[in-house]
């Protein structure tokens, strides 16, 4: 049996010598910084009458780059109001991950892949990432969300007619189907429309064409815009025979996501960062304070997101993979059936050094 005792690096309480007594403890461990305890440590333990000598082992802190673990330093981000409490998503606290959306065994999976030795390192943030993206990649079903909704209007779809469309939950894993209704109005991202797009663009531009997720490909044939120059509809045409197949004699490179306008459910979508913006908050030679780091975009917080009706009755801690925006959370606290809010657990790559 194990033993790991607390701060003091001294099993001495009358609990402690208790529960040496009775459960015949035979291995004690604790981070090197108590390894000088040992000599008074194994002292008592000659001293006290307990059926076992419990063998002391001392093993290096799991140090991760862009966190801090002191807990003084962590309650000062609390009660400075840096962060919304112990258990805001970008804490390095277990519940701030389990808000954030990290599950127990890809926490798991990544001090198995860090091991346990007696170098004093310090663990790139990127591996324990990779290790929450490898089990949602198997366990999160896919959905779409559009989180910043611009409004399409299909010109030459019927009016008043909804095709009843199913999407499958997940590409590889068996995890059912998902219905989604298609209607001449819809949501695409902003991001997937330019009118002047760059070299190798493969969204939506004026004239061009792009397939909808498990839909049709459509043409953008107009753009419709406010006072101020800015972009607030697109009118387009779709071809009706590329339902489940492509255009004959015509090449669609491109794929993008979307929801319909009539179905759709309004949401809140936090989009979480690294807290900090250097890989050492703590000794950064630009700053005189671990607070200088803050990382300003840390948290973004987007209203009015439109998510399709299948997230409409998430639970609090559901994920999902929301396809090309990243692997979600229904936030423990603040997400409701009907009202969902939604936690960036991490993006589909790594697109942090960009």
């Amino acid at each position: 049996r194990w033993f790991a005792h607390g701060h003091s690096g001294l099993a001495t309480s009358e609990r402690d010598v208790t529960i040496l007594r009775d459960r015949a403890i035979t291995h004690s461990i604790c981070t090197l910084e108590f390894e000088s305890h040992r000599p008074l440590y194994e002292w008592f333990l000659d001293a006290l009458p307990v059926p076992a000598h419990p063998r002391q082992y001392e093993f290096s802190r799991l140090n991760l780059n862009y966190t801090i673990t002191s807990k003084r330093k962590l309650k000062q981000l609390v009660d400075e109001k840096h962060v919304h409490g112990w258990d805001d998503p970008r804490m390095s606290t277990l519940s701030g991950f389990r808000r954030r959306g990290y599950t127990p065994k890809s926490i798991r999976n990544f001090c198995e892949m860090v091991g346990t030795n007696r170098s004093d390192g310090v663990v790139d943030f990127g591996m324990l990432e990779f290790s929450i993206r490898d089990d949602l990649d198997h366990t999160a079903p896919r959905a779409m969300c559009v989180l910043r909704p611009l409004k399409v209007v299909i010109t030459n779809y019927p009016e008043g007619q909804v095709e009843n469309l199913e999407l499958p939950r997940h590409p590889k894993e068996d995890m059912g189907v998902r219905a989604l209704p298609f209607a001449r109005e819809i949501y695409i991202d902003r991001d997937d429309f330019m009118e002047e797009p760059p070299k190798g663009y493969k969204r939506l531009e004026p004239a061009g064409e792009v397939r909808l997720r498990g839909s049709y490909v459509i043409r953008a044939d107009e753009a419709i815009k406010d006072a101020d120059g800015n972009i607030v509809e697109l009118r387009c045409s779709y071809d009706p025979e590329t339902l489940g197949k492509n255009p004959e004699g015509r090449k669609v490179k491109g794929v993008i996501h979307w929801v319909p306008a009539a179905a759709s459910v309004e949401c809140e979508v936090r989009l979480y960062d690294r807290l900090f913006r250097s890989a050492n908050p703590e000794k950064a030679e630009d700053s005189a304070s671990f607070l200088d780091n803050i990382n300003p975009d840390s948290l973004q917080v987007l209203t009015g997101c439109r998510a399709e009706p299948s997230l409409g009755n998430a639970q609090p801690e559901d994920r999902f993979q929301f396809e090309r925006e990243g692997y979600f959370v229904a936030d423990l606290k603040d997400s409701k059936p009907g009202q969902p809010v939604f936690n960036r657990t991490v993006t589909l790559r790594d697109s942090w050094g960009q």
